[in-house]
């Protein structure tokens, strides 16, 4: 049985976090960043990744980072979803990170660690951890050893220095700036969480891990991906309830708040009940990512299949409580809807992770 509970030190994590996006962070101004054409906050990431060390929390104390675990890695993920932060966090931190500590690759975490490097696996946002489904690389490697190819939808690219790439022979480090790479945007639904096409025209590398390596290294960077996304998932439905109940008391129709009318109660305690459960089975796929659970992929799986449709419900209701003015661009409202929609298709749909999930556990389909 895991404790699902919050320790004191994630208690203080979790302070620390929220304390540093009110001040270099708040909605507001996550809003009005959207409109000035740099889709990323690097000032907010230097204080995250840098000055508070957050980038390196899971890394070990050997290759440079803290030497904590994905449990605290899940509770500063529950605040950048509650603040829909314009930082690549789940991408860097979490999922590449996981990947080069599957292949040991001591250079690029120190990297990582220090905050000084961003990376991206260079697979497809929608790309699930489902083995033995992934197809042909989208990029190969020529006999003289360089890397050609065009990989889709990959989220974060834009803010990568470092782009982990997977080949038929092997995982590939990758200078995101180095002649031969070419980086394009695309038109996002979620306009915090930027994602791009990624061209590799006869550009070097550096293979990190071959073989079954590799493969095992993008499979455990994409699962570890899919059980901890359900934290940010859960910060952004915790933001569409803490947000919509304290509008509600506010707002008067026919005398009185809309928050003391029956139906509007009842929508919100409905939100409230799936909250309480998309909380208990993100701390499970988090604890189960720190331990190495052998029923991670199950956990991982689960989490995703509950937690993708609830954020987006918590999220639909923020909108519709809030009447007129969540409609408009001028409240935050849509940008978590749009992560929340975004999210919901990243590392693997519900629907998909249901199938899966059923395979798992020996569910007939």
């Amino acid at each position: 049985m895991k404790d699902l509970l919050y320790s004191d030190v994630e208690t203080q994590l979790r302070d620390g976090v929220r304390d540093a996006l009110a001040r270099r962070s708040p909605v507001a101004t996550v809003l009005a960043g959207i409109e000035s054409g740099q889709p990323y906050d690097r000032d907010l990431w230097r204080t995250l990744a840098v000055e508070m060390g957050l980038a390196g929390i899971a890394v070990p104390e050997k290759f440079g980072g803290a030497g904590g675990s994905l449990r605290e890695a899940a509770v500063v993920l529950e605040e950048l979803g509650r603040g829909v932060a314009p930082v690549p966090y789940l991408t860097s931190a979490i999922v590449a990170t996981s990947a080069l500590l599957a292949c040991g690759a001591g250079d690029e975490l120190a990297a990582l660690a220090s905050g000084q490097a961003i990376a991206v696996l260079a697979v497809p946002f929608a790309k699930g951890p489902f083995p033995g489904t992934a197809g042909a690389p989208a990029v190969a490697v020529d006999a003289d050893g360089y890397l050609s190819g065009t990989v889709a939808g990959v989220a974060d690219a834009l803010a990568a220095t470092l782009l982990l790439v997977p080949t038929a022979d092997g995982l590939y480090a990758v200078d995101a700036s180095a002649p031969g790479v070419t980086r394009a945007a695309v038109v996002p639904l979620d306009l915090t969480r930027p994602i791009a096409d990624v061209s590799l025209a006869a550009v070097a590398g550096r293979r990190v891990a071959e073989g079954p390596q590799a493969a095992a290294a993008v499979d455990a960077g994409l699962l570890t991906g899919a059980a901890l996304l359900a934290s940010e998932q859960l910060g952004v439905a915790q933001w569409c309830l803490d947000t919509t109940v304290e509008y509600v008391k506010q707002r008067h129709q026919f005398g009185r708040p809309v928050g003391s009318f029956q139906a509007v109660k009842h929508r919100l305690a409905d939100v409230w009940v799936e909250l309480t459960q998309v909380r208990a089975v993100a701390r499970h796929a988090a604890a189960c990512a720190a331990e190495g659970d052998a029923d991670l992929a199950v956990a991982a799986s689960l989490a995703q299949a509950f937690c993708s449709p609830a954020a987006v419900h918590a999220a639909e209701e923020c909108v519709q409580l809030h009447g007129g003015i969540g409609f408009t661009w001028e409240h935050p409202a849509h940008l978590f809807l749009k992560r929340a929609k975004a999210d919901a298709i990243a590392y693997g749909t519900a629907d998909r992770h249901r199938v899966h999930l059923a395979a798992l556990v020996d569910l007939p389909g």
